[in-house]
């Protein structure tokens, strides 16, 4: 069993210069995959359960899916809530065998976020499991804008809250379909000039290679969420094999055919974050 927390894993890549990728599942073919690239990348990763996961399936299987796939290879892997966005759905998700909790208390005044926050990360550490929290408010491709982090928050927020991680926004963008401009290098840096913990990038999707690779290699983001690339790579093969025999009928036949792909791009998005090797 490689099963890990959050904190076990951040802390080495804070250390070594690579960040870790948080990876969001949506079915057990994109889960599998992300398993295989990590132990062929000999690379520790986060499996995560976001809202729309748990919308198609219920919590307690994502735990025991994500946990199995934890012990079929020997990295480590972290099982992570992504998004919890209440207590119950934390503790939830910790009685469901979850190693990591997210709280997004990101759209509550700042005291009532550094209270909800507290709150769950007390009840995370109590049960030997860790906790992220985000300041400031990671935006919306075609939905929410952004606000972005200010770093005096991030300092109350970060000194005052327990968490073992803290999610900012710096020009990040859930759902972006190709990357976008460069992140605010200016505005992380006066974030982890008043901040200790390690931080991290929601909606990696949208930033461009070179810069998630030099973030993870020269700041203290050390770990950065990866969708919608991994998404279009599923949904990419999906197309292809159903074009390739327009009969096909067997969903098992079907879904598996986008194993291979998927994990080619999980590897690629690894090696991006220097964590190749690090397992």
């Amino acid at each position: 069993m490689t099963l890990a927390t959050l904190s076990q894993v951040l802390a080495p890549a804070l250390a070594g210069g690579y960040a870790v990728p948080g990876l969001v599942c949506l079915g057990w073919e994109d889960a599998r995959a992300y398993a295989a690239a990590a132990q062929a990348e000999r690379a520790p990763v986060i499996l995560q359960a976001g809202p729309g996961a748990r919308a198609h399936m219920p919590l307690a299987l994502w735990g025991a899916m994500l946990r199995a796939l934890a012990a079929d290879v020997d990295v480590p892997v972290v099982v992570h809530l992504d998004h919890g966005h209440t207590l119950d759905a934390c503790r939830a998700a910790i009685d469901a065998g979850f190693t990591s909790v997210m709280f997004d208390g990101s759209r509550l005044p700042l005291a009532g976020n550094i209270a909800q926050t507290a709150a769950v990360a007390a009840l995370a550490h109590a049960a030997a499991v860790s906790c992220e929290g985000e300041i400031g408010f990671v935006g919306y491709a075609g939905g929410a804008a952004s606000a972005g982090t200010d770093p005096a928050e991030a300092e109350a927020f970060a000194r005052d809250s327990g968490v073992d991680a803290m999610a900012v926004s710096v020009g990040n963008v859930h759902l972006q379909q190709a990357p976008r401009g460069a992140l605010d290098l200016p505005r992380i840096r006066a974030i982890e000039a008043v901040t200790q913990v390690p931080l991290v990038i929601h909606g990696g999707s949208g930033v461009p290679l070179a810069q998630r690779a030099a973030l993870a290699a020269t700041t203290r983001i050390c770990k950065v969420n990866i969708g919608t690339e991994l998404r279009i790579a599923f949904g990419t093969a999906l197309r292809a094999a159903l074009d390739a025999d327009p009969d096909a009928f067997d969903r098992i036949a079907i879904l598996g055919q986008t194993e291979a792909p998927v994990c080619t791009a999980t590897r690629a998005v690894i090696r991006n974050l220097g964590a190749a090797g690090q397992g």
